[in-house]
């Protein structure tokens, strides 16, 4: 697994002035604007070439990258066949994104539908045991990350994510902090906050989730019933520069991906915050 001797800002995608263009030009677009890397989105299917997988491979020399599972996954679906295919794709993401030179993987593992908490858990850590088998076997390096979700019928709020962590070595949290702050309709969104998250990951699972860290930020739009739509920082209420010194503060190593629709212009806005810092 990568060692890092900083936070890391990285797009959720390429970068919108890539317009129709390819990786080579969307990683130059990364260096001119001195970005540290991006994730891949195979938020629609796991599909890339083995000419971009190359390519990206020989990128992540240089620059970080992760990935993005498919939006289809829900490893508590009613239908035994969903499960599968859920269970699949995460593989499969694991899969391309370790041949592409990805050091994390993230997706969002389930919906309630119903079920109470703790059932939901038990069948996510099922679906997980079955997930990570698989890579073992195949021996997959890359970490695989439950993503905490922005609506509360969606599985993962922080504690959910945490618990499951501890009971796979491969397994890590992805912490959305404009997840956190739409789920909870306003909470998570101090200095304070933001520490006790970072505390507890550290505390809990160990010092290696804070210096092997994958997250998200965006700014956020949501209602009483948790997240509606991304915005750009600078036009929703995430207080991210208290964000960004609560993980100065806590020596926080890792990538942070940038998800608003303004991609490259807010990750260079965190970057330029936190490098002066």
């Amino acid at each position: 697994m990568r060692k890092f001797d900083t936070l890391n800002f990285i797009t959720a995608g390429m970068p919108l002035r890539t317009g129709k263009g390819s990786y080579p030009q969307a990683f130059d677009i990364l260096k001119e604007m001195n970005l540290d890397g991006m994730e891949l989105e195979f938020v629609h299917g796991v599909r890339m070439s083995d000419e971009s997988r190359a390519f990206v491979k020989e990128q992540a020399k240089d620059f970080i990258i992760t990935a993005h599972g498919p939006f289809y996954i829900n490893l508590n679906s009613k239908e035994e066949e969903k499960i599968d295919a859920s269970v699949q794709r995460i593989i499969d993401t694991a899969s391309v994104a370790s041949q592409a030179g990805a050091f994390s993987i993230t997706y969002h593992a389930a919906f309630y539908m119903g079920g109470d908490k703790q059932t939901v858990y038990n069948q996510v850590k099922t679906q997980t045991k079955r997930i990570i088998d698989v890579l073992e076997h195949e021996n997959i390096k890359v970490w695989v990350r439950p993503e905490t979700t922005g609506k509360a019928t969606q599985w993962g709020d922080l504690d959910e994510i945490i618990n499951l962590s501890k009971e796979f070595e491969q397994v890590l949290p992805c912490v959305d902090f404009s997840h956190l702050h739409a789920r909870t309709a306003g909470e998570y969104n101090t200095y304070d906050e933001f520490s006790r998250v970072l505390e507890k990951m550290g505390n809990e699972i160990g010092q290696y989730a804070l210096e092997n860290f994958h997250g998200h930020l965006a700014g956020i739009e949501y209602t009483a019933k948790g997240e509606r739509q991304h915005l750009n920082l600078e036009q929703s209420d995430m207080n991210y520069k208290d964000l960004l010194k609560a993980l100065k503060a806590f020596n926080v190593k890792g990538a942070i991906v940038c998800e608003s629709p303004n991609i490259e212009d807010d990750c260079l806005l965190l970057k330029k915050f936190y490098t002066a810092l």
